[in-house]
Order: C-alpha cells, then structure tokens, then sequence
C-alpha cells in the first residue's frame, strides 16, 4: 500500500496535530507500507523521519507526483479541500484528521465530505457527529517508553502564548519564587517572554524543541507540567508529561478532562489562587508522590497500541477498495 499525505508542515516541528499525524503514518511504515508526505508551507530539501519521506513545498503540483500510485490520501479537515478533489478526481480515497470542534472545523466538515474522518477525541467527535460519511476517534498515539525519564524539580509550561497560559505562569513563578520554572517556546503563536533576565529570575525559557528531544531536554527538567490553556482538544503534552508520573495541573476543558480523567489536577484559567493552592500541594513530597502514582497509572491506560491497530486496519480497507475499483477499471 502506498500512502500519499497533504498537510501543511511536520516534525521536527513540534506542533501536536502534526507529531499525532506522523506517530499515525510512522504506524503505516511498520506495517510495510510506503508513506510519502507532501507539505504545503514549510520549504527545504527532502528529508526523512521514521521511514516516513517528507516533501517540502517546491510548487502547487507536488501531489501529482504520488497520488496516481497511491492507495489513500492523508490530510487535515482544515486544508482537505484540494485533497479531497485530488482524491476524487483520481479516484483515490480521502482520510482527514480532525483536531478541534471548533466552527471552521464543522464548516470545513459541512463542505466536503472524505471516506473517513479521524477525531483525536470523543467529545470533538460528539460535536461533530453526523457530519462525516464514516469515522473513528484515535486519541494522539503517546508511546510512554519514548517518554519515561525521572523527573526534574521545574514548574513547566509548553508554549509560551497568552492562548496556552504564558501569563498564569509568569504570575506563579513570582509567588514562587525560590522554585525554578521552565518556559518552552511553542511551534506556534506569538511566545510571551520575559523582558530581560531579571523580570522573573527563576524563570529558564528554552527555544522551540523538537519532538523527539522533549524527554531529555523537557521533562527530565520537570517536577510539575501546567496547562492553563483556554481550550484543548486533547493535551498531548499532559500525557507525554505523565509518562515520567509528571503530575499535571490543567484548565478544565473538555479535552483536558478527556485525557487526564482522575489523574490531572483541575483549576479555572482565571483563578490564580487556585492554581497556587494546587501548584502548593503538589511541592508537597508526599502529595507529590501519590500524584505521581496517578498520572503514570494514567499514561498506562492510553497504552496507544490498540488505536493503532484499529487505524492501520481502517486505512488498508480502504486501500483494499482502491485496489478492486482499479481492477475492475483495468478489466
């Protein structure tokens, strides 16, 4: 089976929709299948990820390329429309990835339709139910192993945008401030900083680091993960934390409640002494550890084995299908 995807960008970027796409399509690989990934932003020279070829953006008739010898197409809900016509100009069936529930989602859901569309939770597909031919949910595959390390002593925050909580963070590390914090630069939004060096002294802020570096260069620094975002899907980084039994704090979103379930530690984006109550009891050494227990027991639940399975399974029936049509077109 070859497999032929159209998405904007890709890892080393870490963008979460992104790294969700190539742990699906690296899932492919394994099986024996041939993956060529097509971008449409980013631009450089070929290269490759996990026996997955990646296509930087040289100019609008990159696919073609690909898609007549390809048995399905990968894309995103937000940039399906060329896709989805490619695919049905030659014949060739369309899977979309859906990150979000929100309205240019359903609008783009509404337009078009795929063979199957992929949501990454329960409560996005429940929004969106009725709106797809066919679909599945496969949370954002977080292998632990890749993830587990001992944890470090840091207060962290992934991304630093207004839209992910950069503010309450800033605003914790002075009420802590004998407690080192951790800054990540997102691979989106505008990146809040601090000013100079001795705006908030014990405050690291780390560039942009790719997905394969977070264990080492991340969560081997972290104690406790924050994620007072205004809206999430999922959470990937929630999981890939609590692979290591990094506890979480989170905003109470419906996909932040998804994927921690009893394990995260809930406070509302705009209650500061929430979020210091909870960031208090966890610096505690005992609460810290039952916690711990907790989100690593959590990690081990989202075990990504069997989604995997499930997607590779859905794919090469599609596959399948493409195959007899042609035949039959042969014949």
């Amino acid at each position: 089976m070859r497999v032929l995807a159209m998405i904007p960008d890709y890892p080393p970027r870490g963008v979460g929709s992104w790294v969700m796409t190539h742990n699906l399509l690296r899932a492919l690989v394994a099986k024996g299948h041939s993956v060529d990934v097509v971008l449409a932003m980013a631009q450089g020279d070929p290269y490759e990820v996990d026996g997955v070829r990646v296509w930087p953006h040289r100019d609008k008739s990159d696919p073609f390329r690909f898609v007549d010898d390809a048995s399905v197409i990968v894309t995103h809900v937000e940039s399906a429309g060329r896709p989805i016509a490619l695919g049905d100009a030659r014949g060739v069936p369309v899977v979309q990835i859906a990150h979000n529930a929100g309205a240019f989602t359903e609008s783009a859901l509404r337009r078009r339709s795929a063979a199957l569309t992929v949501f990454n939770s329960r409560h996005v597909a429940e929004r969106m139910a009725g709106l797809c031919v066919r679909s599945l949910v496969i949370h954002p595959p977080v292998d632990p192993a890749e993830y587990t390390t001992d944890p470090g002593d840091a207060v962290t925050l992934v991304n630093l945008s207004e839209n992910k909580g950069a503010e309450t963070f800033y605003s914790l590390a002075e009420r802590f401030p004998d407690r080192p914090f951790l800054g990540v630069r997102g691979g989106y939004g505008v990146q809040v900083t601090p000013r100079g060096p001795d705006d908030v002294p014990n405050v690291t802020v780390l560039a942009h680091v790719p997905p394969d570096q977070m264990r080492d260069q991340v969560y081997a620094r972290t104690r406790v993960l924050l994620m007072p975002s205004a809206q999430e899907s999922w959470g990937r980084v929630g999981i890939e934390a609590m692979s290591s039994g990094i506890p979480v704090i989170a905003a109470p979103t419906a996909g932040l409640r998804e994927s921690l379930g009893d394990a995260g530690l809930f406070a509302d984006r705009d209650d500061l002494d929430g979020w210091e109550q909870a960031l208090r009891r966890l610096l505690d050494g005992r609460r810290w550890k039952a916690a711990s227990r907790k989100a690593k027991a959590r990690a081990a639940e989202l075990d990504p084995a069997a989604d995997l399975d499930r997607w590779c399974g859905e794919v090469e029936t599609l596959a399948r299908r493409r195959l007899r049509v042609r035949s039959r077109v042969a014949g």
